[in-house]
């Protein structure tokens, strides 16, 4: 007997064939049948008029701490995602030891109690906890960073390269797929293009990946684009360009260029892809736009800068007119009292205040200790979609997975929409992809990247990760305005052969495993 059997299913098998009708027929975890299938099963699903895919995977996660709290990460497999790669843009869980990562400081007081202490004991954990969804881990350059030398703005000696070398490789060793590096923020953006080389032939060694989020998106970006490439050559190793962009109206456009360039290294033999969400807006931290000497040693001594009246002024020197203060809107922050500028942008916070916006981004900055994230609306829809239109592009949503009754602030919408977003919006509405091609760069296309011969096809014998899904109706109900919606038109959503979303409604249910390198 099956455990599940889906009839008369419109399939898409992920390859980005045309979809056939068929049965399929789930038992232990694995895709058993597909075809005419009259084996009886525990649980029948009339699919008809739905299509079912592989389950999709988000190629650009940030889960990493909030699947501690949120282990049914509700916002991803609500959106059908059954995997999430973590450990981006230079920030992973582990290895943990000196101070936190970026994103640390704001966890809740359990998670900061430690629980771990490398990747193998952070993904033990994970484990024994359960979750939802899959995960695959990647290494975090920035984390190993601070381990070994603090926020110190400079390059290691001999000795601290070492001590980095060797917590790639025990990170590689314990399963991650490879390290990621995040060069506008502290304290990757002091690393050289030496540094990130050497260590990234440490991972290169294991057979890892190089996941980079560019030293620059905006006037440098290819200046930037040419050092990730420089490092997959040298290293010999395959790369992924993370969220690929490009922002500042100024810059619209180039992104054309980026393509050139990431198709010549490719002629050349470098095997490099890129991930994208589809929305015209970023999302970062405030202190990213605040020039990188600021925080060099650690953030306190950041914030005793921003405090010193003369090194203000030269920072408010700096920034001016540097950047579209109107496309600065506050999504999250930490002072519970600087709420109400939540969902304004910092020209209006400014006037509120009866400063200058960059005034009124050192003060957001110093009154909640650094910790306030922005949603950014620097891109245009042209490169959106020229972007999304190249084979070598997959799905990423660059957000952590959310419960929309607990989390709090006005997040990217991404985290609740991406997926579904991409399907509504750039499928059926505008007819920009096929159905079939959008599910690829969903599935199989990420499947490969990361080197999964079990999942992201629908085919017999592989991980039972299943979406069904109807494609009239699927959509993202996340806005920038009201972005704690869950998407419509997922209908079941199956982890390793165990509904976890059951007639658009979460199971509860924690299947997921930890994918380690192999």
């Amino acid at each position: 007997m099956l455990d599940l059997l889906f009839k008369n299913a419109k399939v898409l098998d992920g390859t980005g064939a045309p979809w056939f009708r068929a049965d399929v027929g789930i038992k232990d975890g694995y895709i058993a049948k597909i075809g005419k299938i009259t084996e009886e099963a525990k649980i029948v699903v009339d699919a008809t008029g739905k299509y079912l895919a592989p389950g999709f995977i988000d190629a650009h996660s940030h889960s990493d701490y909030t699947l501690l709290t949120n282990p049914s990460a509700d916002s991803k497999v609500m959106q059908g995602v059954t995997l999430e790669v973590i450990g981006q843009c230079g920030s992973s869980a582990a290895p943990r030891g000196l101070g936190f990562t970026r994103d640390e400081d704001e966890l809740p007081q359990e998670i900061k109690t430690p629980g771990w202490t490398n990747m193998a004991s952070y993904l033990e954990l994970l484990e024994a906890q359960g979750t939802s969804i899959n995960v695959a881990p990647l290494v975090g350059h920035g984390t190993i960073r601070r381990q070994v030398m603090g926020s110190d703005k400079r390059a290691p000696n001999s000795h601290e390269l070492s001590l980095m070398k060797d917590l790639v490789s025990d990170a590689m060793e314990q399963g991650a797929f490879g390290i990621s590096t995040g060069l506008i923020y502290v304290p990757g953006t002091f690393s050289d293009t030496y540094e990130l080389l050497e260590l990234a032939k440490v991972a290169s060694r294991y057979g890892g990946l190089y996941f980079t989020h560019l030293r620059d998106e905006r006037e440098k970006l290819i200046e930037a684009l040419e050092e990730a490439i420089e490092i997959g050559f040298a290293a010999e190793i395959p790369v992924q360009i993370s969220h690929l962009k490009v922002m500042g109206k100024s810059n619209w456009g180039k992104v054309n260029e980026a393509i050139c360039a990431i198709e010549k290294a490719r002629e050349k033999g470098l095997d490099i892809t890129a991930d994208q969400y589809p929305y015209i807006a970023s999302s970062t931290g405030l202190s990213a736009f605040v020039p990188t000497w600021v925080w060099s040693g650690s953030k306190d001594a950041g914030l005793k800068r921003i405090k010193d009246p003369y090194q203000r002024q030269k920072i408010i020197e700096e920034i001016s007119g540097a950047e579209d203060w109107a496309s600065f809107v506050i999504s999250s922050l930490q002072n519970e009292k600087d709420e109400i500028f939540i969902g304004k942008n910092l020209v209006e916070i400014g006037e509120y205040l009866g400063v200058s916006p960059e005034e009124a981004c050192l003060t957001l900055l110093e009154r909640n200790n650094g910790n306030v994230q922005i949603i950014n609306f620097a891109m245009c829809e042209e490169d959106v979609k020229t972007v999304m239109k190249q084979p070598w592009v997959m799905a990423g949503s660059d957000a952590s997975s959310l419960n929309k009754d607990s989390a709090k602030g006005k997040p990217h919408p991404r985290a609740y929409g991406t997926f579904v977003r991409i399907l509504g919006k750039y499928v059926r509405e505008e007819k920009h992809l096929r159905l079939e091609e959008a599910v690829r760069k969903m599935t199989s296309l990420p499947a490969m990247r990361l080197g999964l011969q079990d999942r992201g096809i629908l085919k017999e014998n592989m991980r039972a990760d299943l979406v069904l899904f109807d494609e009239t109706e699927v959509a993202d109900k996340s806005t920038f305005f009201d972005p704690h919606q869950y998407a419509q038109g997922i209908y079941w959503v199956v982890v390793n052969g165990v509904p976890v979303v059951q007639d658009q409604i979460h199971t509860g249910k924690r299947p997921g495993k930890v994918l380690r390198r192999s």
